[in-house]
């Protein structure tokens, strides 16, 4: 599965703009594979992620605001759920991967057969 963010890239909003360069700087300089999904270029995306986003985490007026995060096709949340994880030290396990010591490979087998 491949991190797909949900960006607007016309966005007049600064706010909307800082977070989406956060949550891309961040996958960027960790070397987390993603893919940057413009809802401003397709309609067909945007009501994607309009409907896979959770109900309890839609506004209560309006439409969700980019940027939106999933897993393939899991969501994983929105900015400020990021920006949490990333406090805490849990964004791997927010965006639903595997933390990158758990899953470092050895180059030689500690005991040769």
């Amino acid at each position: 599965m491949v991190i797909r963010v949900f960006i607007a890239s016309s966005s007049g909003f600064v706010a909307i703009k800082k977070k989406q360069q956060d949550v891309v700087r961040f996958l960027e300089a960790n070397k987390i594979e993603f893919e940057e999904v413009d809802i401003t270029m397709s309609e067909e995306q945007r009501q994607w992620m309009y409907k896979n986003v959770p109900p309890e985490k839609k506004p209560a007026q309006g439409n969700p605001l980019p940027p939106q995060i999933f897993n393939g096709d899991r969501y994983c949340g929105d900015y400020d759920s990021f920006f949490e994880s990333k406090e805490s030290n849990t964004v791997f396990s927010f965006l639903g991967l595997k933390s990158r010591l758990a899953s470092k490979v050895l180059p030689f087998p500690l005991h040769p057969s």
